[in-house]
């Protein structure tokens, strides 16, 4: 090849002048690509698009959207084409980039299933972002109503003005799709770029794949609802009947029945939320302290020790658990908005019905308090209503103990069930209120009697509630010897394993406090005041053996989000 190769014209681009002074052969390929950069990425677009090298840009757009909006009973949905997707993450960079999110935000992902056999290894990568359910656990949940469902594309937004950070929705949904931003003290999702949605173009992810394998269809809800009946979502994901996803996978390929998420046997400790390990311990204290005195009152006609001294310890333990729960916020200035979801959220009821607690709890100490200097002739009429003030908040008190397991419940985790939470947050209840009965009498009763009839019957349901929840959480643990893994035995692992240390303080704690010490004040007796160090004491204890528990309540507890992150 000569020379003159290089300078002949070459799809409408001539070599430049320092190529031609060169007068060196030149393959025509290389001769493209040395005048390609004297262009601008606009004049080389333009160049491209006159000679009809390329489509009209709408075809980048409308190939992967649908030409209509959703009619009445459809809406839209994100379709992944597994056999196109290769985990190049092309959809996750330009996701985080057109979003302007933030260094560490991420709000769509890929993950990897394997399974197959030696001699046929499997392998699919999964792309995956907010799955735009038909009932949104995250809208349900969420106590300010910062999320809403378009009515007629279906598309589940988050209202970020409305949102005080409170995380619940996190937990709420089974596919780790709202992402807590701890710099703005929100949450944030996919919304499925609805505004370049209303412009005719695709979402940032759907156009950044290089293979095209995401794109938006139209998807019927009855037909949503049947695929999840028939749990034909997508192997290794969370079971879909409870919030109904609209992500459509599809593939040609037969799947070997052995798929498993990358990170199925991979466990890990997870956030704490102390906060809320403090709120719910002290307001199951105080309820359970409250309550206890009130039925102590009715049986015996009397209380234990000073009966104003109990609702005032009661009441400072609850304005506490309460202050307490505002640091769990991310916009704690917001707190106020936490009534706006009563009609769907658990969490929303639960902050109702313990600020009524704590109200009902101060009317009624106010009550009781204001008219003992006067004669029963002369106390106001407010004074007849000190029973019902009583009554109305012990029934406040368990209703918001009641919401404190739905809260948990709710989320439909294996390891946060009725039954299990519910052990757990009633047993703390009756657990740290009898023994704070025990020290606020030991401190306040005059009597000299070795431990009287009252003391030893509460001696006894310390014991026996610890023995309870004990066994209970002992039971637990010995899912870590299960064949199979589930959501238990990942738990029982965490417990063992990194949070070990934990495990065996909170176990120490709650044998010392709940059967060690009332066998020996049982067994010994105490007279008068010489027993309120030892009943503080006992308190301390269990009160810090509760804290343990629910840390690991929290800590040990396996997420659910979607299959096989790729780190």
């Amino acid at each position: 090849m000569t020379a003159s190769v290089a300078t002949v014209s070459l799809a409408g681009v001539e070599a430049t002048p320092e190529v031609k002074k060169r007068r060196l052969p030149m393959l025509p390929v290389a001769a493209l690509l040395e005048a390609q950069q004297t262009l601008t990425a606009v004049e080389r677009f333009a160049q491209k698009h006159d000679e009809g090298d390329v489509p009209h840009q709408a075809k980048y757009y409308r190939d992967l959207i649908p030409l209509e909006r959703p009619r009445s009973g459809e809406q839209y949905a994100f379709q992944v084409d597994l056999d196109a997707c290769t985990g190049c993450k092309a959809c996750v960079s330009a996701c985080h980039t057109l979003n302007g999110l933030d260094d560490d935000e991420v709000w769509r992902t890929v993950g990897l299933l394997h399974g197959g056999t030696p001699a046929a290894p499997a392998l699919q990568t999964v792309t995956t972002a907010c799955h735009h359910c038909v009932e949104p656990a995250c809208m349900h949940g969420c106590p300010t109503r910062a999320y809403e469902k378009d009515p007629v594309t279906g598309i589940v937004k988050h209202l970020d003005d409305q949102c005080f950070g409170c995380e619940y929705c996190t937990l709420m949904c089974p596919y780790d799709a709202p992402k807590y931003n701890k710099a703005r003290g929100i949450v944030r999702k996919c919304d499925m770029c609805s505004d370049r949605l209303a412009h005719g173009e695709a979402p940032a992810c759907a156009q950044a794949c290089p293979n095209e394998a995401i794109s938006i269809q139209i998807v019927e809800k009855a037909a949503v609802v049947e695929a999840c009946d028939a749990h034909s979502f997508l192997k290794g994901a969370p079971t879909p009947e409870h919030t109904l996803p609209t992500t459509l996978y599809k593939t040609k390929k037969v799947m070997p029945s052995n798929m498993l998420p990358a990170d199925f046997y991979r466990t890990s400790p997870q956030h704490s939320h102390p906060p809320l390990v403090v709120m719910l311990t002290l307001t199951q204290l105080s309820v359970g302290a409250f309550v206890i005195t009130l039925v102590i009152e009715r049986i015996s006609g009397g209380a234990a020790g000073d009966a104003l001294v109990q609702t005032a310890f009661a009441i400072a333990l609850a304005m506490l658990a309460l202050a307490a729960s505002v640091f769990h916020l991310g916009r704690p200035a917001l707190a106020w908005r936490a009534f706006l979801g009563f009609r769907t959220s658990w969490l929303s009821r639960e902050a109702v019905a313990f600020g009524l607690f704590a109200f009902l709890a101060i009317a009624y100490g106010l009550a009781a308090a204001w008219p003992l200097s006067l004669s029963p002739a002369q106390r106001p009429a407010i004074v007849t209503a000190t029973p019902f003030l009583q009554n109305a908040a012990a029934f406040a008190g368990v209703v918001g103990v009641f919401c404190s397991v739905m809260v948990y419940v709710a989320t439909r985790r294996e390891q946060w069930s009725g039954t299990y939470t519910g052990t757990k947050f009633f047993g703390s209840t009756v657990l740290l209120g009898a023994a704070t009965v025990l020290a606020v009498a030991a401190w306040t009763s005059g009597h000299a009697e070795p431990l009287a009839q009252v003391s030893r019957s509460l001696l006894f349901v310390v014991f026996a509630v610890t023995m309870t929840k004990v066994t209970t959480e002992l039971a637990l643990l010995l899912h870590f010897r299960d064949k199979q893994q589930s959501n238990l035995k990942r738990m029982a692992q965490v417990m063992l394993g990194d949070l070990q240390t934990a495990t065996k303080l909170r176990f120490l704690l709650a044998l010392a406090g709940g059967l060690l010490l009332p066998l020996v004040f049982w067994t010994k007796g105490l007279e008068g005041r010489a027993r309120a160090p030892g009943m503080t004491v006992m308190l301390v204890v269990l009160l810090a053996g509760e804290l343990a528990e629910r840390d690991l309540f929290f800590r040990a507890a396996p997420a659910s989000r979607m299959p096989g992150s790729i780190r």
